[in-house]
């Protein structure tokens, strides 16, 4: 069994980061980062669910922090692997960092 316990935490302490930022944060950013990250951490959960991957929509700057939270908990129940958890993981620092939160 893997453990995905890595790529839950970094997926929940972004987030939390996401939902504490200002606004203007958000704004200047953050929100955009955020989506992006969402969208490939879905990508990559459905590629390996085997279905045709499909684009997570923009639902605004405050719901950022809902996207990557769900797109990283679904990548993490169909993670074949450690090597997929640890690159996620580092997908997801690397973006928390270009976010600035």
């Amino acid at each position: 069994m893997v453990d995905t316990t890595p790529l839950t935490r970094a997926v929940e302490h972004f987030a939390d980061r996401l939902r504490a930022a200002p606004q203007s944060r958000l704004q200047r950013g953050a929100a955009a980062e955020a989506l992006g990250l969402a969208r490939e951490l879905a990508r990559r959960a459905q590629v390996l669910e085997g279905v045709e991957p499909r684009e997570m929509p923009d639902a605004g700057m405050f719901a950022a922090a809902d996207q990557i939270t769900v797109a990283g908990n679904d990548l993490a129940v169909v993670a074949p692997g450690d090597a997929e958890v640890d690159e996620a993981v580092t997908l997801v620092e690397e973006a928390q960092k270009r976010a600035g939160v």
